[in-house]
């Protein structure tokens, strides 16, 4: 039978990958929305843009507040999930253009921002020698869950978008509808601090957190315009060697949801090699192959597909190690406020990069679209490696970096 620990952790994960299905659902219909409101390209950027903003408020606000820590996680978990599930079916229910679309997906962001960190949080309380593996597995659900309106979209064939929204937001309901009554903090809890808005400040001064925080953002540049655009850009080129859209669709999913193998594995080696190490090897990948991914553009489509798999394998199983390793760094008792704080500085930067993205392609065309995005894992790598040759290494990993 398992532990209380791994049926608490793996129910935590069910939530997490249930409840972040609301995240890419506007974005998985871009085509049908694009054709039902005639949207321009950079109208399709801001059905993501969108839930970043609002994600990024929600953070920042739980931040300052530190409502990661003061209020119960599982309950913040649940009813967090339970709103982003009501923001994305009031979409499908009552939306016929972009703007009460944008509103809503302003708000779904909002409200995520109490699943993601919140959850990383609550994985912090029941780990501590395995936290890569933890946090590893709650970023793999994350990612897997991300990538499920892709594989929802098959459903109505790319058409029925309203469908796969409220395929979407009855994910999510459930996601909140476990974490109510099934996960709780572990025995790794702090007790709740006092309200202290300048803690926020201190972490942002704090050296070594700084420098993890810049391997995340270096991260997050690349990560969520692939994310966006990746769907977009298989589309166009299945499209044009007469492949089937529907396997475009379905490689699509793949692509991001191989990233939750890739976070797992990542999370195991984490904690035997080093966090520095394997988020440095991870960005090496994943970066250079956004220099030249776009040359695949209109190639042989199995070439491509596995080429994709493979960054969206690596892209994201760093995720998780950026995030262990706040945690390990932050003060005492503030570990839920660090870990939105990251997140938050994170996503605010992805708002840049996903916009680029069309414009480049306005420009330049697919073969050149993903290049700029390798300047993001280049500062990543610098960072972690000035980390690894800091004293605070042996905070990471158990003292292994």
């Amino acid at each position: 039978m398992l532990s209380t620990k791994w049926r608490t952790l793996l129910l935590l994960s069910l939530a997490e990958l249930l409840g972040m299905a609301v995240w890419f659902s506007a974005s998985a219909v871009v085509p049908a929305l694009t054709e039902a409101w005639q949207l321009a390209p950079g109208e399709q950027a801001w059905l993501t843009m969108s839930v970043q903003i609002g994600f990024v408020a929600g953070a920042l606000a739980s931040a300052v507040f530190n409502l990661a820590d003061r209020i119960p996680a599982g309950w913040l978990l649940s009813v967090s999930a339970l709103a982003a599930a009501t923001t994305t079916g009031l979409i499908a229910l009552i939306a016929n253009n972009l703007t009460p679309a944008l509103v809503l997906r302003l708000l779904t962001g909002f409200f995520l921002a109490g699943v993601y960190p919140v959850g990383m949080k609550i994985m912090a309380t029941w780990t501590d020698e395995d936290r890569g593996l933890g946090i590893g597995l709650l970023v793999g659900a994350l990612t897997i869950g991300s990538a499920g309106p892709h594989l929802l979209n098959l459903f109505g064939n790319g058409g029925e978008w309203r469908v796969v929204l409220y395929l979407a937001a009855g994910s999510a309901a459930a996601g909140g509808l476990i974490a109510a009554l099934f996960v709780r903090e572990g025995p790794y809890r702090r007790e709740t601090p006092p309200f202290n808005w300048r803690q926020v400040g201190v972490l942002l001064r704090q050296r070594d957190v700084v420098l993890a925080n810049l391997g995340y953002l270096g991260h997050m540049w690349e990560l969520y315009a692939m994310w966006t655009w990746m769907p977009v850009f298989l589309l166009a080129s299945f499209r044009a060697t007469g492949t089937s859209t529907a396997g475009a669709r379905l490689v699509a999913f793949a692509t991001i949801a191989v990233g939750g193998a890739g976070s797992l594995l990542a999370g195991r080696l984490a904690d035997r090699l080093g966090r520095t190490t394997v988020t440095s090897a991870s960005m090496l990948i994943s970066g250079t192959i956004a220099l030249f991914i776009g040359f695949l553009f209109g190639a042989s489509p199995l070439l491509l597909t596995l080429i994709s798999l493979l960054w969206g394998f690596t892209i994201v199983a760093d995720s998780a190690q950026f995030s262990a390793a706040v945690s390990e760094l932050a003060p005492a008792g503030y570990t839920g406020t660090a870990l939105t704080l990251q997140t938050s500085l994170g996503f605010l930067l992805t708002l840049f990069t996903i916009r680029m993205v069309p414009s480049v392609v306005d420009l330049v065309g697919w073969r050149y679209a993903f290049a700029f995005l390798a300047l993001g894992p280049a500062v990543g790598i610098w960072a972690m490696q000035r980390l690894r040759h800091s004293p605070a290494r042996l905070q990471l990993a158990g003292g292994r970096g």
